[in-house]
């Protein structure tokens, strides 16, 4: 049985025999999909997820390679982390490549009441990244870009990811395709690494 799930998505899991993803495999992602939230009017959670639920307690570190063919506007996809609070609210962050003007960036956006979005500018021509997101010792979790001879280039710190009284950490990857333009978006994954205390 797979320890991975589906939320927005009755695709069926990629899975290995040992309930793991296998070391490749796509999300394919409707238009009119995104999370994102703007107040005071706009919250959208409706994008594919691809997702592991474990205590907050036992994250050490998740990794993903991932690539697209990022054509519309915000199309973006990679690694995501929803905090499921026992009252039902929700805070999340997900970061990976976003499409804006015509140029993929890499993005990280983090909402605890609200959304916030910082970007850095890739390379012309790439269309993939490799990320990873850690347990910092202070219990901060830290994203990074991860280059290819393995260096790590950090991106951003969120301070409240790892929280307690949480009632459960969704780890995995996403894709979202705000646009009603164009067919789905397919992002393709491999070599996702969940560590786990």
């Amino acid at each position: 049985m797979s320890k991975f799930h589906y939320a927005n998505s009755s695709d069926p899991v990629p899975s290995n025999d040992d309930g793991n993803l296998p070391p490749q495999f796509t999300v394919t992602v409707p238009s009119k999909t995104d999370i994102w939230t703007k107040p005071p009017t706009t919250t959208r959670f409706n994008a594919p997820i691809l997702y592991q639920a474990i205590p907050v307690s036992s994250f050490q570190r998740a990794r993903v390679s991932f690539s697209a063919n990022w054509e519309r506007q915000y199309d973006q996809g990679g690694l995501i982390f929803v905090l499921n609070g026992a009252d039902g609210s929700r805070k999340w962050i997900k970061t990976g490549i976003e499409l804006l003007d015509g140029q993929p960036r890499l993005s990280t956006v983090t909402c605890d009441r609200a959304a916030d979005w910082s970007l850095v500018s890739v390379p012309a021509g790439v269309r993939g990244a490799t990320l990873e997101a850690v347990r910092a010792k202070d219990d901060s979790l830290w994203v990074y870009l991860v280059g290819d001879g393995g260096q790590r280039t950090p991106l951003r710190e969120v301070t409240w990811a790892l929280e307690t009284g949480v009632g459960d950490l969704w780890v995995g990857v996403y894709g979202a395709k705000p646009s009603a333009e164009g067919g789905d978006l397919v992002v393709s994954f491999a070599d996702f690494v969940l560590d786990l205390v």
